[in-house]
This record gives structure tokens, sequence and C-alpha cells, in this order.
């Protein structure tokens, strides 16, 4: 089905900034008998408004994953049951009064023409958090992390990492049973420690396939333990041979931390563009 660039006469569109600890959720989806994002924001904005609610999402999150930056957006009837028009405040407020404390909306905004959380976006950056070396994870630190029990090397993970960076079929780095082509523009896979020793990977592409990242982060490691080589890397890109199921990294440790959008004036084009990719697909 074409997707909507713009709402129905009649009807407006909003965009949704909001964060969630994934610790207690099946992932973004909706299923049946399963707590899930979108199932629990649909479900109270549907509560909250009266109205049927479905929410487009810019990236979907595997069970685990956490978020400080996702973004979504919804079209609603241009004003209430009351025939009052909606107040973005209000409805902030009172949808975080609603919900349970593991998701909060941050801000709801009148969406710009053509914007399209999913299809107007440039790219999806995540984090993923490691701490190795077998040492000890303080609790507050424990639902954002992936303990490792070797020491990791992240001079050698740069250079495996680097080696995977632009447009590639990332097949053999994504989990089988997705949808659609597993080409991505990978712009940027990098390792660094903060201030408490853990290592951290920034990760953006234009998109991701399913598991991609942790299929990724799993394959550095490897390398940064001295596995293999960090020319290994490009090796199984190249050869588009499934990497083991072993070696892909548990999603609490990963974190969306932003999707970044054109300026408002280019927003149909960029969305125009990805529709395209997805329909050679």
């Amino acid at each position: 089905m074409e997707p909507t660039l713009n709402p129905e006469s009649g009807f407006l569109r909003f965009r949704i900034d909001f964060s969630y600890d994934g610790t207690q959720f099946s992932g973004w989806a909706k299923q049946p008998n399963q707590r899930t994002v979108q199932g629990v924001l649909e479900e109270s904005f549907a509560g909250l408004t009266r109205n049927s609610i479905e929410l487009v999402v810019a990236g979907r999150t595997d069970a685990g994953v956490h978020a400080t930056r996702q973004v979504a957006h919804f079209d609603i009837p241009e004003r209430d049951r009351y025939g009052k028009e909606w107040q973005c405040e209000e409805l902030t407020y009172r949808i975080n009064r609603m919900i349970n404390e593991d998701i909060r909306v941050n801000n709801i905004t009148p969406a710009p023409p053509y914007f399209h959380a999913r299809f107007s976006a440039l790219r999806r950056r995540y984090i993923y958090k490691i701490v190795d070396g077998n040492r000890l994870i303080p609790p507050l630190d424990r639902l954002d992390v992936a303990p490792w029990y070797r020491e990791l090397n992240v001079e050698r993970m740069n250079e495996g990492s680097r080696k995977v960076l632009g447009e590639h079929d990332f097949a053999a780095f994504c989990k089988t049973g997705g949808v659609g082509t597993t080409i991505r523009r990978l712009e940027t896979f990098a390792w660094r420690r903060d201030d408490k020793g853990t290592l951290i990977a920034d990760v953006s592409a234009d998109a991701f396939c399913y598991s991609m990242v942790r299929n990724l982060v799993g394959a550095a490691v490897c390398v940064g333990e001295g596995r293999f080589e960090p020319t290994w890397m490009a090796e199984v890109l190249e050869n588009k041979v499934r990497v083991s199921e072993s070696l892909v990294f548990p999603a609490r440790g990963l974190t969306l931390i932003g999707v970044d959008y054109p300026a408002d004036s280019e927003l149909e084009a960029r969305a125009a563009v990805t529709i395209r990719r997805r329909d050679e697909d």
C-alpha cells in the first residue's frame, strides 16, 4: 500500500518524539498477547483522544532495545469530539500521566507538510555499550550495557569497522526473515571508551535491517578480542554468508539515540527517494 505523505482531508498529522526503556517490552511492533511500545502508545492515545490511532515509527526496535530519541507520527481528526482544537502540551502532559514510566513522550508537535516518520528520515543513529574484561557492572548501569568476559582492543575494532562503511549489501549481518532489500548505507561505525571505561560504538545508517547493529557489534568484538583479523569483516560482507547466530550481541546494550530529518522544504523529495528504493526491492 502506498504510504500517505499527507493526512486525508479533515485530519491533522502530529509528530511524537519519545523515549523508552526496552527491558520489559517485546519490541516496538504490536504482537498478540505481548507488551510492546506501539501497543501501549496506540491504546493510550486512543483512550485519550477517543479516536483510532495508528502510529508510524521511524525505525522498529527489537525486544529489549532502548530509545532516547525515537520518532513517530499519527493522523487524527482536526478537532476533538467537543469541536475544540488539539492542544499539544495538554496531550503530552496527559499521555505521560496515563502510561508507565518506562515510556516518556517528550514532545508532540504538528507535523510539517510531507512529514513521514519513516520515509522522510535521512538516517538513524544508535549507540552500543559493552563492559569488557569481565568487570563488574554497577546496578544502575546494568539495563543498557552488555557484558563481555575478554578485554577488547579498540584500535583493532575500529580498523575492522571502517572496512564495512559505505553502501553495501549487508545480508551477512542481517537476521533472516526480513522483508525487502538488505542494501544499506552505513555512515558511521566507530568505537570509543567513556570516562568509566565502557566501550561504546557509534553507529548510523540510512536504515538498518533486522538485527544488523547487533550482528556488526558481534563481528567487531571477534576482531577486538583477536579471534579474527580486521580484514575478516570485509570478507564476511563480500561473501554475503550469514554470520553465526552466536555472534549476535544482546539487545540490552543497544539504544536508538536519534533520527535525522532534512529541512521541511526537502521532506517530500526525501520521502520520494526512500519510497522509490522500497518499490525497487
